[in-house]
């Protein structure tokens, strides 16, 4: 039987866009370090860059 992980115990990050909490999720299992974002909506209206 396969070990339950509640909600709560999930790792957490802050939106780069919207500054709202986000917790793990299973699609992100491999690139956990590389998300900034919540969800597609915020990584669309991420500020632009000048350069």
């Amino acid at each position: 039987m396969a070990k339950r992980i509640r909600k709560a115990n999930l790792p957490q990050k802050t939106c780069a866009t919207c500054g709202r909490p986000f917790a793990w999720r299973k699609k992100w299992e491999r690139v956990w370090d590389e998300v900034r974002y919540c969800s597609d909506r915020c990584r669309a209206a991420r500020p632009k860059q000048a350069g």
